[in-house]
């Protein structure tokens, strides 16, 4: 049995100004054919649980990969970029000859300028393709904000279960071992969702921390049930203003479509009844820095307004001109800022001069930073990272990099390329010693928790403006689902309204 696999993958914050184009896709991945197997065998990714799970079964099992295409998060994919994306997709199935089921891996947050919800639209295209008998079964981010036209297009969907994602391999396989068993007849998915009028706000989206350690408890107990195959919370993407943004859960059986909508409405129930602990709870920037003079460094403070795995920027200012200005707490902040490390890099390391960095990329995540820098290093930016971490990969490259400081005690690390920070090793490539500072400002909200906990036994999420403001209330949306709680305090919703 040939079973194919399809990876697309973009979350798309619409919020931005500056479209994402088919460079995006070609600077981060952008596979076809065997070359799939090759990087993603024996990786961290559910493309890599995909291809493992797949060859485990090598007997009786043919692995087709068609293509794998993923960019960082960033703004509305250009319907250009969009339909070359879809016509490689399309090319490489005809190519590929019949097929038996389909593995596919969209992110659930994908927004292009013709198809707002583009996820919908490219799986529901594989899906008139092949026909309605052909399984297709794969993989979603939790932040995805799930529509009934991704629902009608897959057999079976599953939601990484754990914000930093750390289990998308094991979602992968799990993926791969249903399309197995479903090929063989030994299981037939059906698969429910229900959609409580909810955004749970990210600064609440961690899996280990209350109110969702609970409901992730109480997803898990619920998979056990006789019948169940898989289940899932899908907690939303805000910064996608779209008709179908929100929270939702999707429960998968064997044959059982009573019991699938019947589990979803379950599931679904509990998070509409801690809905008021899924609120947002909202911490100043001065409130921040005077609670990290209080607490054992190093602090992380976590720049919500800026989170890079948002599609944000990565140059906002906000912090850095903050802890710039208190001088009382040696600090360390990265800024995407090329244009800074070519002149930092033409003055050369010991050099002092003056700069503006950070700020440049809108008006919308804070004024430049001017002030004297020293030129502490300078770096190739590329780095490896051999745990398992949120995102599931292994290789970065942040460009040519300039670590300059400031008298006032500021570290900033400046790159060519935007980087979310997931790991460690950005700093310790970079000869930075994480430990000496009393501040680190990470740009993410509970990603980043994954690799700095090792050093930083606090950590603060603060409100700080941006495209990824985590007041929602400070978005101006257009197009997004109506009500939803807490937007709309009113907002009412029961099973019954499934």
């Amino acid at each position: 049995m040939r079973v194919g696999i399809i990876g697309l993958l973009h979350e798309s914050n619409t919020f931005l100004s500056r479209t994402t184009t088919f460079a995006d896709f070609e600077s981060v991945t952008l596979l076809t054919g065997n070359t799939i197997c090759e990087q993603f065998a024996r990786g961290l990714h559910e493309l890599g649980g995909f291809v493992d799970g797949l060859a485990s079964h090598s007997g009786t099992i043919e692995t087709v990969p068609l293509l794998v295409a993923r960019a960082l998060p960033s703004g509305t994919v250009e319907t250009a970029c969009w339909n070359r994306l879809l016509e490689m997709m399309l090319d490489q199935l005809e190519a590929a000859g019949p097929l038996d089921g389909i593995l596919v891996a969209p992110h659930g947050a994908t927004v292009s300028e013709e198809f707002p919800d583009a996820d919908g639209h490219w799986l529901s295209v594989i899906r008139r393709r092949v026909g309605p008998d052909v399984p297709l079964i794969g993989t979603i981010d939790p932040h995805a904000n799930l529509s009934p036209q991704m629902l009608s297009a897959c057999d079976a969907l599953l939601a990484y279960r754990t914000n930093p994602h750390l289990d998308q391999r094991e979602r992968g396989l799990e993926a791969a071992e249903l399309m197995v068993r479903t090929l063989r007849k030994e299981i037939r998915p059906t698969m429910a969702a229900a959609f409580p009028p909810l955004a749970i706000n990210i600064e609440r989206q961690m899996t280990q921390e209350a109110p969702l350690s609970e409901l992730s408890k109480y997803a898990d107990a619920q998979k056990q049930r006789p019948g169940m195959l898989s289940n899932s919370i899908v907690l939303g993407f805000p910064y996608a203003d779209v008709p179908e943004m929100g929270s939702a859960t999707i429960a998968v059986t064997d044959n059982d479509p009573e019991l699938a909508r019947k589990l979803a409405d379950e599931l679904a129930g509990q998070i509409w009844n801690r809905r008021e602990e899924l609120k947002g709870r909202m911490i100043d920037i001065e409130t921040a820095l005077d609670r990290c003079q209080e607490l054992p460094g190093p602090v992380c403070l976590l720049d919500m307004g800026d989170n890079v795995g948002g599609g944000s920027a990565a140059d906002g200012t906000f912090l850095a001109h903050a802890l710039h200005r208190r001088k009382d707490l040696t600090s360390f902040v990265c800024l995407f800022d090329p244009d800074a490390v070519q002149k930092a890099s033409a003055a050369g390391v010991g050099s002092t001069m003056k700069m503006s960095v950070g700020g440049k990329s809108d008006d919308l995540h804070g004024e430049p930073l001017t002030a004297e820098f020293r030129v502490r290093s300078l770096h190739e930016g590329r780095f490896r990272e051999t745990q398992v971490r949120h995102g599931g990969f292994s290789e970065f490259d942040q460009g040519p990099t300039a670590i300059v400081e400031t008298e006032s005690g500021l570290t900033i690390m400046l790159t060519s390329r935007r980087m979310v920070p997931f790991s460690l090793q950005q700093l310790l490539s970079c000869e930075i010693d994480p430990k000496k500072f009393q501040v680190i400002v990470a740009k993410g909200v509970n990603a980043p928790l994954a690799a700095y906990q090792e050093v930083c036994p606090h950590f603060l999420r603060v409100n700080t403006p941006g495209s990824t403001c985590a007041d929602l209330h400070a978005l101006e949306y257009r197009f997004r689902r109506w009500p939803l709680y807490p937007l709309e305090e009113s907002a009412e919703w029961s099973t019954n309204d499934v």
